[in-house]
């Protein structure tokens, strides 16, 4: 029973599996985002064009993608991905709302015959004000990239010996 666990503490090192280098985005010198195989990544390299794509390999420097080497230093920036949230189609959704709720305000106040300074309440100017608000914010984080090479930084992490 002893040589069977010996044994046993002996294959699993040949049934694991190494760690891979890392590519890690930094902000000013703070971590932002990593990357290793088998990450999404888009990126634009150096000479203004944009790749997409999960990453092969990672190995001395280079990064593979879509059967295509790229040396980490010929990426000039890197696109932010949102899976859950889409802020274009949601901040457009929710600025019409706002654009809405004030439409309909002064629809009925004009159907009924109100004077104009009367058709919203306080209210109404804070719903409508904030739907505006907060969709146009969302349209605006939409396409997010960090160029690399002032406040960001890519590096590449070597991890064991190739």
């Amino acid at each position: 029973m002893r040589k069977i666990v010996i044994l046993f503490l002996c294959i699993i090192p040949f049934l694991g599996h190494a760690q891979n280098d890392v590519l890690v985005l930094t902000r000013r010198g703070f971590h932002v985002r990593s990357y290793t195989v088998g990450d999404h990544i888009t990126f634009e390299t150096v000479y203004g064009q944009w790749f997409d794509g999960n990453i092969d390999d990672l190995h001395r420097d280079t990064v593979y993608m879509n059967g295509q080497a790229f040396s980490y230093k010929e990426i000039g920036a890197i696109k932010r991905e949102r899976t859950k949230w889409n802020n274009k189609v949601n901040g457009v959704l929710l600025t019409t709302a706002g654009v809405g709720l004030f439409a309909i305000g002064a629809i009925n106040g004009g159907i009924r015959g109100d004077a104009a300074k009367q058709w919203y309440t306080t209210s109404g100017y804070i719903v409508g004000g904030a739907l505006i608000a907060g969709g146009v914010a969302l349209i605006v984080t939409s396409k997010k990239y960090y160029p690399l090479g002032g406040r960001y930084k890519l590096q590449y992490l070597q991890i064991g010996r190739h």
